[in-house]
């Protein structure tokens, strides 16, 4: 049976741990519509990524 040698310390275990908290998602603010989406995702709105039309536009009905 695998038993470690030494007793993990507070502060490898923290390291190890510290990808496990969940993390508030970021936005950007969009350049041409000033609107905030999140990065390298279509701006839903306006249906453009990357300076291209790659959704039709909501229209808001």
């Amino acid at each position: 049976m695998a038993v470690p040698k030494r007793k993990t310390s507070r502060m490898k275990r923290g390291f190890r741990r510290s990808t496990d908290a969940l993390k508030q998602p970021s936005y950007v603010e969009d350049k041409d519509s000033g609107e905030l989406r999140r990065p390298h995702h279509v701006d839903l709105k306006t249906g453009m990524y990357r300076g291209r039309q790659i959704l039709t536009a909501k229209d808001e009905a």
